[in-house]
């Protein structure tokens, strides 16, 4: 345990910095099961939805650092061909 005031301070601030980045993968995750779930489904405006919202949510997630700016382009790339059915 630190016995310094500001480190003590930084302790505190890096829990909550872990759990807000934790909050922000997990979502991130949910939010892909549930647009895999939609295109299962089949229903075409629940996937748009679903994507828009995945997409919304991964930005916000790199430009808070929760998240490598690259992963979040891997994983819109890899919704988006998700999203726009099988090719042929």
């Amino acid at each position: 345990m630190p016995n310094i005031k500001q480190q003590k301070k930084r302790v505190r601030t890096a829990a909550q910095e872990r759990l807000e980045n934790l909050r922000f993968r997990s979502t991130a995750k949910t939010l892909a099961r549930r647009l895999q779930a939609a295109v299962t489904e089949g229903d075409k405006a629940r996937v748009t939805e679903e994507h828009k919202q995945l997409v919304s949510w991964l930005d916000r997630a790199a430009a808070r650092g929760a998240i490598h700016k690259n992963t979040a382009a891997r994983r819109k790339s890899q919704a988006d061909r998700l999203a726009s059915g099988p090719r042929s």
